[in-house]
């Protein structure tokens, strides 16, 4: 295969098809090196074509606590107070920069996802 930048649908989906039947090619084989150079030409497309994104802070803390099992009165030990979680959820209150901050630390959030507007 000619491997350059993909530009186009067409040209993305001949380079998955490709890289699905190359994707388990042993090590150090000229189809390996293919397929290592399609996952990046791939990523790439993806990434300018397929942009996902992050979720709003709420959406963020709510996933996260489900995914790990915590609930609100662990997330009002992380944030200090019980009121603060309620406010936060009933959007009286925003997120301030001590929580952002304690809830990437504990929680592993993005920041990116804590710091969006909502």
């Amino acid at each position: 295969m000619d491997l350059k930048k993909i530009k186009s649908k067409k040209q993305y989906l001949v380079a998955l098809e490709r890289f699905e039947d190359i994707f388990q090619a042993n090590a150090n084989t000229p189809e390996s090196d293919e397929a290592d150079v399609l996952a990046l030409l791939i990523k790439d497309y993806e990434e300018q074509h397929y942009v996902i994104d992050a979720p709003d802070p709420l959406e963020a803390i709510t996933y996260r606590m489900e995914q790990q099992g915590i609930t609100n009165k662990q997330l009002a030990d992380i944030l200090g107070y019980k009121s603060r979680v309620t406010d936060i959820f009933n959007g009286h209150r925003k997120l301030n920069l001590s929580m952002v901050r304690k809830l990437h630390e504990s929680l592993h959030i993005p920041l990116q996802s804590l710091i969006k507007e909502y």
